[in-house]
């Protein structure tokens, strides 16, 4: 998903360049979702691992 997130981060630089600034902001906007989202669940998944207390075999 973070892949996806910097994809779209450089998918709305390359569009500002050129300016293309509705396809940018529209990038934008799509790269902080994703990276939002990543951030969620990287918690998440922080937070689930570390209740796990069995010891590993």
């Amino acid at each position: 998903m973070l892949r996806w997130a910097i994809l779209f981060l450089i998918v709305a630089i390359v569009a500002a360049v050129f300016g293309f600034g509705g396809i940018a902001a529209a990038a934008t906007d799509i790269a902080r979702l994703l990276f939002v989202v990543f951030l969620v669940l990287f918690v998440i998944a922080l937070v689930v691992g570390r209740r796990s207390t069995s010891p590993p075999l």
